[in-house]
């Protein structure tokens, strides 16, 4: 018997605290005064469940559904566009179906064969071209490896219920791959079996068949997916990514700073269309921008030529220039990339001096140059720029769009507001997606609570009220929505220019840091002023007490919750520990981005939350999906347990499981209106 103790709410908003969860379900009783009083709704249950047999056959479904151990959470956060990475990390399940492999077959089967139908399931379109081609008894083969495909899905399904079994089949292969899932091994039904596999591979569908088993078990093996922020920037293919998400059964994601400024983007901002730009440019990842969404460049190039033709521009030379473009081209990129940064300086002083209750006046530094000296002065001090040709600037008003500026902007926000691709994905981030999660225990987010030195919570004015912690995040989140969904009107600026602030504002949930040093990084060579001081969060996560008070702010159990968090990357390579507060929060950052390989000397982490416990994924080496097709080689992965549960953990002890005691209260509500007569049983009409 489990023992509970949670408190549910009922339909009729009856708070509930029980300890013992099949004595509540059998002795809850309803007074007639609480039947009379919520009879509209009662009637309009019966709808659905007309008859006291349907409504005992859901409740009874509902309470085995409870007792089945939880689906598997995946977790990975700081994706940055390595769609390839990903992609594999998704398809293997972070090693979960090399492990499955391994727990079915054992040493019944050669370490290359296992390896070989782990990639299968991975890659079953490509793997299936190199193995008909080369494979010389094609039909065995087929044979054989269906029969091990039906083992493995059947050991991966064996913890959910037949229907939600069902309900991820594919649908032109329902039927046999129930029956294979549901294989016995008694001798009268065995020739049957066979027959089912023979008939597939005789009429030419094994092919397909075999994809679609193969994308089932991948399903089989994340219950849910939980991506964390940042799957925009750095990387080359963000947009893959997105259209990965956008058909995967079930996921969520905690908006990123990264991912914020395409979410701006999208709304037209042109504060974050510059941004978004000048990001691609630094990391040369602007065929994301042309070829996938549409953006016209064009008017980008001409302008960058006109005005920067003649600028060496070397301040502005991509991150990854040496591995693509050649010299004329990259040349262009280093124009535009110089052309827009200017832009978007101008454009955020916009904001900046509209908004003085942002605090970001030392942002703005066009003012602070002389032009005739090639000199800028920033808090008393004078240093000598890297870059002195400005031909769009006017000395006496820096901060002034010229006309072509201007009329580049206007272009460029109608490109972005009319890519139908990038505003179906930004639209994933809104339905999908928010500031924050708690889920099943656990707290989600990806940057930071903005905290002061003394451990409290920093409160940000907004409207002449202050918020701060949950709240504050809370009220971010609705002013990104509206920001986004509202006109662009003076009703709807300040929206916007929240927005905005959440890339670089110094009290920025998803930012947290003081300032955002962009401008001195392309033009002053003093390291000091790169310095980008970190919020006093990033200090203080580090101590269980604070963790647990952050816990208790989003109304979690800080004595058996978790803090899962990103945005920084964890220098794995210097000792640094992803798991931090003893054991109160996790940072998953494990630099899956190829820029950040050398400082966290990994591929990324994969935390798992399985019925058993949390499970640390450490991704050390991945060569390309093209290699591990051809060699059946694998993400080389090592597993680290964070935390084993007393007592395996079931559907009842999580979110969807209060969900559903919900459900069964409301239907043995109903059952009693049935049996006293004050609701009709419909099943007969």
């Amino acid at each position: 018997m489990d023992i509970v103790t949670t408190t549910i709410t009922l339909w009729y908003n009856e708070p509930i605290l029980f300890k013992n969860l099949d004595h509540f379900m059998k002795t809850r009783e309803f007074t007639n005064a609480e039947l009379k009083k919520d009879l509209r709704f009662l009637n309009l249950l019966s709808e659905r469940f007309p008859s006291i047999q349907k409504a005992s056959t859901e409740i009874i479904n509902l309470e085995a559904i409870l007792r089945l151990p939880k689906g598997t959470e995946h977790y990975l956060t700081d994706v940055h566009g390595e769609y390839e990475t990903f992609t594999h990390v998704i398809r293997n399940a972070s090693g979960v179906v090399r492990r499955k492999i391994e727990d079915v077959f054992g040493r019944t089967v050669r370490t290359a064969e296992k390896n070989a139908l782990a990639t299968l399931i991975y890659y079953p379109e490509e793997k299936l071209e190199i193995v008909t081609a080369q494979e010389k008894d094609l039909e065995e083969w087929y044979m054989v490896t269906l029969q091990r495909l039906s083992m493995v899905a059947r050991g991966a399904a064996s913890k959910y219920t037949r229907s939600k079994v069902r309900k991820a089949m594919p649908e032109d292969f329902t039927y046999i791959i129930d029956e294979l899932l549901n294989e016995r091994t008694e001798k009268n039904k065995q020739e049957y079996y066979n027959e089912i596999i023979k008939s597939i591979i005789d009429i030419q569908r094994a092919k397909p068949f075999i994809i679609a088993f193969c994308h089932f078990i991948q399903r089989l093996m994340i219950d849910r997916l939980h991506i964390i922020g940042d799957i925009y920037d750095r990387g080359p293919s963000a947009e893959k990514i997105m259209c990965a998400l956008s058909k995967h059964y079930s996921f969520d994601i905690q908006w990123g700073n990264h991912d914020i400024v395409w979410m701006g983007a999208a709304a037209g901002i042109k504060a974050y269309i510059a941004t978004v730009l000048r990001i691609s440019a630094r990391y040369e990842n602007l065929d994301t921008l042309e070829d996938a969404y549409g953006i016209n460049l064009l008017p980008l190039a001409t302008f960058a030529m006109k005005y920067y033709g003649i600028d060496p521009c070397d301040e502005f030379t991509p991150k990854s220039a040496d591995r693509k473009n050649d010299g004329k081209s990259i040349h262009l990129v280093k124009q535009m990339h110089k052309a827009i940064s200017i832009i978007q300086f101008k454009l955020e002083a916009e904001i900046i001096k509209r908004n003085p209750q942002f605090n970001m006046d030392d942002r703005l530094l066009l003012d602070k140059i002389d032009y005739e000296k090639n000199r800028i002065t920033i808090d008393g001090k004078e240093y000598n720029l890297l870059d002195d040709y400005f031909p769009t600037i006017d000395p006496k008003d820096p901060y002034k769009l010229t006309s072509d500026e201007n009329e580049l902007m206007d272009m460029l926000q109608s490109s972005f507001m009319n890519s139908d691709l990038l505003q179906r994905h930004i639209k994933i981030f809104y339905s999908k997606g928010s500031m924050f999660l708690t889920y099943n225990s656990n707290l989600l987010y990806h940057g930071c609570i903005p905290m002061t030195d003394d451990g409290q919570f920093t409160k940000l004015s907004i409207d002449g009220e202050e918020y701060h912690g949950k709240a504050l995040l809370e009220k971010l989140d609705i002013m990104a929505r509206r920001a986004y969904f509202e006109p662009d009107d003076e009703m709807n600026k300040q929206n916007r220019d929240y927005l905005w602030y959440l890339w670089s504002g110094p009290q920025s949930p998803l930012f947290g840091k003081a300032k955002m040093a962009t401008f001195e990084r392309y033009f002053i060579k003093e390291k000091e002023t790169h310095k980008e001081e970190k919020n006093q969060y990033f200090t203080l996560r580090d101590d269980e007490t604070t963790c647990k008070m952050i816990l208790e702010e989003f109304g979690l159990d800080p004595d058996t919750s978790h803090i899962i968090n990103g945005h920084v990357p964890v220098k794995a390579i210097k000792g640094e520990s992803p798991i931090k507060a003893n054991g109160r929060l996790l940072v998953i950052d494990g630099g899956m981005s190829i820029p950040y390989h050398k400082v966290t000397g990994l591929t990324g982490y994969t935390l798992i939350y399985n019925s058993y416990g949390l499970v640390l994924v450490e991704h050390n080496q991945f060569t390309s999906v093209d290699e591990a097709i051809r060699k059946d080689l694998d993400i080389i992965s090592s597993r680290k347990i964070v935390e084993t549960n007393a007592t395996r953990k079931r559907v009842s002890d999580t979110d969807i499981g209060k969900e559903l005691m919900t459900q069964i209260m409301d239907l043995k509500m109903l059952l009693a209106a049935y049996r006293r007569g004050f609701v009709k049983e419909k099943a007969y009409r």
